[in-house]
């Protein structure tokens, strides 16, 4: 597993619970007003024809195709691994999404489908969607899903510790399970429509980031609001910072709620306009989802066609 040196100030404030929690309450305050200003200023922006054929394909390749269901059955985590290998079987010049995520006892069924694709493999993990549980089962339930084979690890945050200010055990947590994932990427889910305010988002963000969270996720998909541009627009701050602060790249993944062609480019534009260009790309962006791959595959057929192709034209998940 690789490791990363923090520099001083950084590693000066995850020396204990106290200099955690000066950092976190010394990150700049967010205005409100601006970041919603700005998220719904951007949401407005258009782009040339001859782009969204580009910015499908994109987002396509940036789409973690999700079933997180308890009625889930083998079969149809490997009908979700035949679309993510082949998400349109007559255009075979579709793009591949980014990856499959599904519950630690479906991760095999999964391997299997997608073997020598290249196409990540995720596992939510960490008694999701609650995190209600201790941490070694948390951490029992990391290990199932890397020993099946994920290259991917969607852990939840202990939303209770967090909003109670206990930052350290948040802390802790998210670095114990990054060194149960081995080599598989973390992500570090906030759940943020629990944490009530962009400053709490902000202060979370910066905790999975400093415990060595490889994404940081908004969401669960199980709590609304989900996914938002606002939200999403401080996240991507908190990478660019890091940036800035650590010569590192880190990314983002939005969750739940994402359902068209058009909120997605919304989102591309604010990974470009907020992060930068470097993150439009799947190994720094995602989107979890199910149902928004079956309308990019639609717009795409409109892109290359001239007419619009109904829903009968894709396999519904």
């Amino acid at each position: 597993m690789a490791t990363f040196t923090l520099p001083g100030e950084l590693a000066d404030a995850t020396r204990d619970d106290a200099s955690l929690r000066r950092f976190l309450f010394g990150l700049p305050g967010v205005d409100q007003v601006g970041v919603e200003q700005r998220a719904a200023g951007l949401g407005t922006r258009s782009i040339k024809k001859a782009s969204k054929l580009w910015a499908i394909d994109t987002a396509i390749s940036m789409v973690d195709l999700t079933t997180l269901e308890g009625a889930d059955t083998h079969g149809k985590v490997r009908a979700l691994t035949a679309k993510a290998r082949r998400p349109d079987p007559d255009r075979p010049d579709t793009p591949q999404v980014g990856a499959v995520c599904v519950y630690p006892d479906l991760v095999a069924t999964a391997v299997d489908g997608l073997r020598g694709t290249g196409i990540g493999i995720a596992s939510v993990a960490t008694a999701f969607p609650s995190g209600r549980s201790s941490r070694e089962v948390k951490l029992a339930d990391v290990k199932l899903a890397v020993d099946a084979g994920a290259t991917e690890v969607d852990m939840v945050i202990d939303r209770g510790a967090f909003l109670e200010g206990r930052y350290g055990q948040v802390f802790e947590e998210i670095q114990a399970i990054k060194a149960a994932c081995g080599d598989a990427h973390l992500k570090v889910i906030l759940e943020t429509g629990e944490l009530a305010t962009y400053d709490n988002v902000r202060r979370a963000s910066w905790i999975g980031l400093l415990a060595g969270g490889d994404f940081i996720k908004t969401s669960t998909g199980k709590v609304s609001p989900a996914a938002t541009l606002p939200v999403t627009h401080v996240m991507l701050q908190a990478v660019r910072d890091w940036r800035t602060a650590t010569g590192e790249l880190r990314g983002v993944k939005p969750a739940g709620g994402i359902r068209t062609t058009k909120d997605a480019i919304k989102y591309l534009v604010a990974v470009n306009e907020v992060a930068g260009p470097e993150w439009l790309t799947p190994a720094l962006f995602r989107f979890g989802a199910s149902s928004l791959l079956n309308d990019l595959l639609l717009q795409r057929r409109t892109q290359q066609t001239g007419h619009y192709s109904g829903p009968d034209y894709v396999t519904v998940d």
